[in-house]
């Protein structure tokens, strides 16, 4: 009795698994939600935009920026947004040459010109690709074009020079023409190397020796620090003029000077006008300044080699 019980017990479970199986196997398998695909698409895009790209210095490799690319971006929103990153960048590495001086007969100081290629930068970011994690500014570096051996003779002969006076009795004038005219002494700008008044001199600050003197502001004459300065600058014009050099960047006072012809002036100011040339030739030049405070004069020379000179 015992046994017959068990035995249905098993005969009615197996009929009850196999109409299980046979209810399973005759089901259709439900797609997959439109919502749980969209949610999954949605996931790969976040973890796409989450990529980023650094942009490195080529030279130290220092990270300067992490740039996250856009996917399916509107094309010339993007290209608005990539140029003004580039446009950041070239705010903090752009910088313009700083020319040597030759100091007991060596070259001294100096700084390389940094240029970032914008444009360069721009097309790499937009075509950036799925396996890049790196990408090295474009920088263009461009070293004062000058050593010890070009410059041999370099003060052998001038090849412009002008001269201006003033009046020696007003010393804080004084001071600042002189203090301007032996910070610009003795610069040698190679074939090519560019001349920044502003980057060279600096700013003009009492810490730094300048005084307060008259100068020409909006049409009229005040104090200020640094008065002066622009006899300085204006007579190295004009002898870069009669030395033939390229003027890059000229701005006339808004008065009229007494110390050169109308028109031949240039006005300088920190952080405003500046005067800049470029050196043109194929070799060298130095500038030279004589200063003669007590008779009140101020002289500029552009000096070169002799062979140099013989080419002109």
């Amino acid at each position: 009795m015992y046994k017959k019980y068990v035995s249905s017990i098993v005969l009615l479970l197996m009929v009850t698994g196999c109409s299980s199986s046979m209810t399973s196997g005759n089901q259709k398998e439900e797609p997959l939600s439109v919502r749980g695909m969209a949610t999954n698409t949605s996931q790969l895009v976040e973890k796409a935009v989450e990529l980023s790209v650094d942009l490195i210095h080529p030279t130290t490799q220092e990270i300067l920026h992490s740039f996250t690319p856009k996917i399916n971006p509107k094309p010339e929103e993007y290209v608005k947004e990539l140029n003004k990153l580039a446009d950041g960048l070239a705010d903090k590495l752009d910088q313009p040459m700083i020319p040597v001086k030759l100091s007991n007969g060596q070259l001294t100081n100096g700084q390389s010109r940094v240029v970032l290629d914008e444009e360069k930068l721009v097309e790499s970011l937009k075509n950036v690709r799925a396996l890049d994690k790196t990408i090295a500014l474009p920088l263009q570096e461009e070293s004062p074009n000058v050593t010890q051996e070009t410059i041999k003779g370099i003060d052998e002969i001038v090849i412009g020079s002008y001269k201006t006076t003033f009046n020696a009795n007003v010393w804080g004038r004084t001071e600042n023409i002189a203090l301007s005219a032996n910070t610009i002494n003795q610069i040698v700008l190679g074939p090519g190397d560019r001349f920044y008044f502003n980057l060279v001199v600096g700013e003009r600050t009492p810490a730094r020796g300048y005084q307060k003197a008259k100068e020409i502001v909006n049409k009229e004459f005040v104090e200020g620090i640094g008065g002066g300065i622009c006899q300085t600058s204006s007579t190295l014009y004009n002898a870069v003029a009669e030395a033939g050099l390229e003027i890059l960047e000229l701005h006339s006072h808004s008065l009229s000077v007494g110390y050169v012809p109308a028109g031949r002036d240039a006005t300088v100011s920190w952080g405003g006008p500046d005067f800049k040339f470029m050196n043109n030739k194929d070799y060298p030049v130095m500038i030279k300044t004589i200063v003669n405070k007590s008779s009140g004069s101020i002289e500029v020379q552009i000096l070169a080699s002799k062979q140099a000179a013989a080419k002109i």
